[in-house]
């Protein structure tokens, strides 16, 4: 026979007489009593809970650990991970009541960053878990107790399931950006970690357990180049330190930067050549070597003129260790092929990939400065609009017109843009900087579509440039509109479309199709030879001399040309007279009776001596 509920006592805490009418159903109410008065009198608090083993805890029956879940909520109690992740207690449907505004604050800031409901739910979800093991509120959790208790929790499921599902990692890369832009969390990274290349690599850490004077050297190194390069710059010398010291640890028994030779070199540089690059079956490209070989020359020039005490007595590494690089035109689609692509880049599904392949093609930008433009970019000077491109690759600035559909597109997009989150920068998806791989898919896809092959998004940037040359751009407004810094960079692009010799090479060949069709020999007269024509031909039959050249034209003839066979000192015998013939049979010819004679007299001298 049960017990009526009046006649069990009272639950002591606030929270235990919350939880029990919460509830208006009898039977609900008398159960959550009993719970409670059966937590009290086996474990009288949360401390006391707290302090049995995750063992003891999980033991108790699943009444009991409900109520304990809602009082550690209510209360904002810690509680360590490992029990948290192994209850599987209703931890985001507890702080939701407990929290309900905030709880509907966060659905409205996910879905406004563009996740879907269930995604926002999922977040939710872990985000009371993380709150449950820092024992705070969610508008009190600091930046600091989110890492922390982040943490924690994400070791405790590895620890459970033995991996990282995607169950967590989807979630809490989403909760990451989310916390940010509201202020508590530190900026996330672009990328999702584990959906990089999976390439086989040794940390710092390994690297320091074999070699601890050799890393605190680079490490040492990166602090001090960091203060005066970008940081893009200082994290990609970042990789080719950890990767060089990473293949030393595993395959020589190098301690200190000093004991690194060049036979140590030379096997990273072999390795390097193997190493499997950014797309499948290939390896690394000669940029990418030159690139981590120049970073290690760099290195070591400079911790020695550092003096730094872990230095080799000479640099063991040489300009030669950087390959030689082709330097082939830049690749640019013809006018067909370009029609063609923004044609199929317009009927996109993606609003930015639309957006992106726009701004490239018509503004000539690089990819990376195209991701870096912030929410100010677009001027007003006048009546027209301009766009601010920010300081990029050369470390500079510009400014370049920006047309009409360009500003419409741009303000379409800054109307879907949330204007709460933490962020200056243009380009934004759910709450991260967008990649450049989303550019680059973008681009294949309308390649695919307008079916014209591989396109990078670098060829929009080469094949604006030589479409503005072809229809007369000059050079200097080019190098502006593409932030060149010196001209010799702009005048590749004259190589690509050289207008003077176009003009021509056609104005000759028509001349010589005129011929051919009237079966005559193919003689132009010589005023149809062009300047720049007539100029070539006339360094082709330039002769070089021991501190020089000779430039005289062949029609023109030499006073000098018999110097020699005039001097006193000039000797010759009876085996060289076909030759002194020769020339003095050449000499007839062209009419120069001064060196004929000078032959025949040479010529007469060998008929009376004989010798």
């Amino acid at each position: 026979m049960s017990v009526p509920t009046d006649s069990l006592r009272k639950p002591e805490s606030t929270a235990a007489r919350t939880y029990v009418h919460a509830v208006t159903n009898a039977h609900a109410h008398r159960t959550r009593l009993r719970a409670v008065l059966r937590f009290e009198d086996r474990f009288g608090d949360l401390g006391a809970w707290n302090a049995l083993p995750v063992s003891a805890r999980m033991a108790a029956p699943d009444i009991v650990r409900a109520f304990v879940a809602f009082a550690a909520v209510f209360e904002s109690v810690a509680v360590d991970a490992i029990y948290v992740v192994q209850s599987s207690s209703k931890w985001g449907a507890h702080l939701a009541e407990r929290e309900p505004v905030a709880a509907s604050t966060f659905r409205t800031q996910a879905t406004s960053l563009g996740f879907c409901e269930r995604e926002a739910g999922k977040m939710w979800s872990k985000l009371a878990q993380i709150c449950v093991i820092a024992g705070a509120t969610t508008e009190a959790l600091t930046s600091a107790e989110y890492v922390a208790a982040r943490a924690q929790f994400h070791s405790a499921v590895v620890a459970k399931v033995g991996r990282a599902p995607k169950s967590l990692n989807a979630p809490l890369f989403g909760l990451d950006a989310l916390m940010f832009h509201r202020g508590q969390g530190p900026r996330p990274h672009p990328r999702k970690r584990w959906a990089a290349r999976s390439v086989p690599e040794i940390g710092w850490d390994r690297a320091e357990e074999c070699a601890p004077v050799m890393v605190a050297t680079m490490r040492r190194y990166l602090d001090q180049i960091g203060i005066s390069l970008r940081v893009s710059s200082v994290d990609c010398i970042e990789t080719t330190l950890r990767q060089f010291a990473g293949h030393l640890a595993t395959t020589s028994d190098v301690v200190c930067v000093a004991d690194i030779d060049r036979t140590h070199i030379e096997a990273y540089k072999t390795w390097l050549a193997a190493r499997p690059g950014y797309r499948k079956n290939t390896n690394l490209s000669k940029t990418t070597i030159g690139m981590r070989m120049g970073h290690l020359s760099a290195f070591y020039q400079r911790i020695i003129e550092w003096d730094y005490p872990d230095i080799p007595a000479r640099a063991p590494v040489y300009s030669s260790d950087r390959p030689i690089k082709d330097k082939p035109l830049p690749r640019f689609l013809d006018d067909g092929a370009a029609a063609k692509f923004l044609t199929a880049a317009r009927n996109l599904p993606d609003e930015f990939g639309r957006l992106a392949i726009e701004m490239l093609s018509r503004t000539g930008m690089r990819k990376g400065e195209l991701l870096d433009l912030t929410i100010d970019s677009v001027v007003q000077i006048g009546s027209a609009y301009w766009l601010r491109i920010p300081v990029g690759k050369l470390h500079n600035d510009r400014y370049v017109p920006l047309h009409p559909q360009l500003k419409t597109m741009i303000d379409t997009w800054l109307e879907h843009r949330p204007d709460w989150q933490d962020s200056p920068l243009l380009f934004t998806d759910r709450g991260r900087p967008i990649p450049g791989t989303r550019i680059d898919k973008a681009v294949q896809s309308a390649a695919a579509a307008a079916g014209i092959g591989h396109v990078h998004p670098h060829q929009l940037r080469h094949t604006l440039a030589t479409q503005a040359i072809n229809r007369g751009m000059s050079l200097e407004a080019i190098a502006a509109l593409l932030g060149h810094k010196t001209m010799e960079m702009t005048m590749v692009y004259a190589r690509i479309a050289d207008r003077t010799v176009a003009d021509q090479y056609f104005s000759v060949t028509e001349k010589v199709e005129a011929l051919y069709s009237k079966h005559e020999p193919a003689v132009l007269p010589a005023e149809d030879e062009p300047a720049a024509m007539r100029k070539l031909r006339a360094e082709a039959h330039r002769r070089m001399l021991g501190n020089g050249y000779c430039a005289r034209p062949v029609e023109l003839d030499c006073h000098f040309e018999s110097i020699c066979e005039s001097c006193t000192f000039f000797v010759t015998t009876i085996e060289f007279l076909p030759t002194l013939t020769r020339q003095r049979d050449d000499a007839a010819d062209k009419g120069q009776i001064g060196r004929q004679k000078v032959f025949d007299g040479l010529i007469q001298r060998l008929d009376d001596t004989g010798t």
